[in-house]
């Protein structure tokens, strides 16, 4: 049944829309950026680690018609949103929803996965919010980087690749542990608001093969006269937003 058009709680996107009414991680700039960057070119099997509403899963089976997502979520809510998105985009068949942790689910995966993708927790120190679904989601509490990382070493197919964002201190720390795992940047996206601004955000893909030198670039979200998307930030997500 179509959603009323004023409903604050649907974010439509061209080929799908997404509930976020009971899920505590809303839609956000990292999980789209994150998800149109994604590369799935070839991929038959794609992990979606900390699924949240289930937005990263459907861009990626939307980019690749022949993908089959596994989408997880250590909290009940977002496991449910997830599921119901899913369902509501006829998208079920190709993207299956499951409320567990990661560490239990790497533990017991019966196959390897040729992408996996996770907008992760991203302080691992600092305050914590007072609600404490949101401080799970946001800091590394249910889940450690080192987790991650091992899990995603265990899962992840010969030849596959992984791909992350993160706040720019915590990215470089991530590249540093990954290799302690036998994971390796292939590529690097440095992302910050308008030129001459602070790297905010780093979008990286990482693989178990080892190159001479990641493939480096940069992502400006904004032109800085006019405070209008550039041109780099509308090629990326165009197939996606209402607007672009």
């Amino acid at each position: 049944m179509p959603e009323a058009e004023n409903d604050k709680h649907v974010f439509r996107f061209k080929q799908f829309t997404v509930r976020q009414d009971i899920c505590q991680m809303k839609i956000n700039t990292d999980g789209i950026i994150l998800g149109a960057w994604t590369d799935v070119s070839g991929a038959e099997t794609a992990l979606d680690v900390g699924s949240g509403t289930g937005v990263i899963a459907l861009m990626l089976a939307q980019k690749n018609k022949n993908l089959i997502i596994d989408a997880i979520d250590i909290d009940e809510n977002a496991f449910k949103q997830s599921r119901d998105n899913f369902i509501r985009n006829e998208s079920e068949t190709r993207i299956m929803a499951h409320h567990v942790d990661f560490v239990e689910f790497q533990h017991r995966a019966v196959k390897k996965y040729d992408i996996i993708v996770s907008n992760p927790p991203f302080f691992s120190d600092g305050i914590y919010s007072p609600n404490k679904n949101k401080a799970i989601v946001r800091h590394t509490i249910k889940l450690s980087h080192e987790n991650l990382l091992k899990g995603v070493q265990k899962i992840l197919h010969e030849g596959g690749r992984f791909f992350v964002i993160l706040p720019y201190a915590e990215g470089i720390r991530f590249i540093e542990m990954a290799e302690n795992y036998g994971l390796f940047t292939v590529y690097i996206t440095e992302v910050y608001s308008k030129e001459n601004k602070p790297v905010e955000r780093l979008l990286m893909c990482f693989s178990a093969t080892k190159t001479l030198q990641p493939i480096k670039n940069k992502l400006q979200i904004l032109k800085n006269e006019s405070n209008t998307y550039s041109d780099e930030f509308v090629q990326l997500t165009k197939d996606f937003y209402l607007f672009m």
